[in-house]
């Protein structure tokens, strides 16, 4: 695509299956929009104003995590064998290209961009069927690839490692298609204060001991059993704090919250909150499931990670990857979580040994390097993108 001197239109399309694909998808656009004259567009494409059937789909994926977490792992991995899984692919693709035509007709885009591989099928379907020509790109926000990613017709692919890069290049994808970026955060999450300024903080959040803050999360939905991660922790002979994000769950916040008076450990419950990066500025370990967006943002400040329970497939893989690589530790009930904790606690070189983990494989400026490489190759370049 050939540069111009009108300001670019861009598509980004995210899911709303959790918090995670949309704050990529803002913190991408925010890159874009401080790089170059662009007008961007973040559109949820699973909004009931967009398609009725693909919030249907929605609605029904929260709740097989939510009941039925092993048949959820079960169709996660059938779906990633090659022949079910094509068919799968193809299915999803063609049901959803009328909700993508639709949004590309009313936006008109010069690029779409998709941090979600549902939106990134239909339009790669539409492409296929010469519906549209738009330059399509991929933005993978996990430490793995699904199968439901990989379309000849995506012209340019951002992944979070070096060994996701390899791994798309095994399975068909040119290399100069694929970037490893790392996972696109809010450059607020970049950002490390001073003692002095964590000092404020922790007055703001009403701790005026020097115990450690525990930070509790599950994402923008408030997903799995933070409430028994609660008892389980509270029940420890050890002095700290704890501060538990419940994001939208509102049932949960309102448990937690009636809670309080009766825990031997100081408790601040939030709901949703845009002010993430100062908890986790100010916490000593971060108890999450393993959403890849928040433990971005956790590498991202170098806050040590232990990983709690997890949606089968998916954040399973992104627990391994930051376990792996030492950042993180891994707890899949509350007993072993409770357990984890107290040595954690007791160690501090441990936590120190996770920070500094944390801080080699963080890419705080994933963004920026996102919006950079969009820029060069779709609109200062009289070059087709190279396949």
């Amino acid at each position: 695509m050939s540069s111009t001197n009108k300001p670019a239109k861009i598509l980004l399309v995210s899911a709303s299956v959790g918090d995670g694909h949309t704050q990529a998808a803002l913190a991408i656009k925010a890159a874009i929009e401080n790089h170059a004259p662009a007008t961007v567009h973040v559109v949820d494409f699973m909004a009931g104003e967009n398609s009725y059937l693909n919030t249907l789909v929605k609605d029904a994926y929260l709740k097989l995590i939510d009941i039925f977490p092993d048949m959820y792992d079960l169709l996660y991995r059938f779906s990633q064998m090659p022949l079910p899984g094509s068919k799968v692919q193809s299915l999803m693709a063609i049901s959803m290209k009328r909700s993508m035509l639709t949004l590309i007709n009313t936006y008109r885009p010069d690029a779409i961009i998709c941090t979600h591989p549902f939106p990134c099928g239909a339009a790669a379907y539409l492409k296929r069927t010469h519906r549209i020509t738009q330059p399509l790109i991929g933005v993978i926000t996990d430490f793995a690839i699904h199968r439901f990613w990989r379309y000849n017709e995506t012209d340019m692919y951002f992944v979070a490692t070096p060994e996701l890069k390899q791994q798309l290049a095994t399975q068909g994808i040119s290399l100069p298609r694929i970037h490893a970026t790392g996972i696109p955060v809010n450059p607020k999450f970049s950002y490390i204060p001073e003692q002095t300024e964590l000092a404020i903080l922790r007055q703001q959040l009403g701790f005026s001991n020097n115990q450690p803050i525990l930070l509790i999360m599950g994402g923008g939905l408030g997903l799995g059993d933070l409430e028994q991660a609660v008892l389980a922790l509270d029940a420890l002979f050890l002095p700290f704090n704890l501060v538990v994000v419940a994001g939208r769950n509102a049932n949960l916040r309102r448990r937690l919250l009636a809670k309080t008076y009766a825990l031997a450990h100081p408790l601040k419950v939030f709901g949703y909150t845009r002010h993430v990066p100062e908890l986790m500025s100010v916490a000593d370990l971060l108890i999450t499931k393993p959403g890849a967006l928040t433990i971005s943002e956790a590498l991202s400040m170098r806050l040590p990670q232990l990983l709690y329970q997890g949606i089968p497939g998916h954040e399973e893989e992104n627990a391994t990857y930051l376990t792996q690589k030492g950042a993180a530790q891994w707890a899949h009930n509350s007993q072993t979580l409770a357990t984890t904790v107290n040595k954690l606690l007791t160690n501090p070189e441990q936590l120190e040994n996770m920070r500094e983990m944390a801080a080699l494989i963080a890419h705080p400026t994933a963004s920026q390097t996102i919006a950079t490489t969009l820029w060069q190759e779709l609109f200062q370049t009289d070059t087709a993108l190279s396949r």
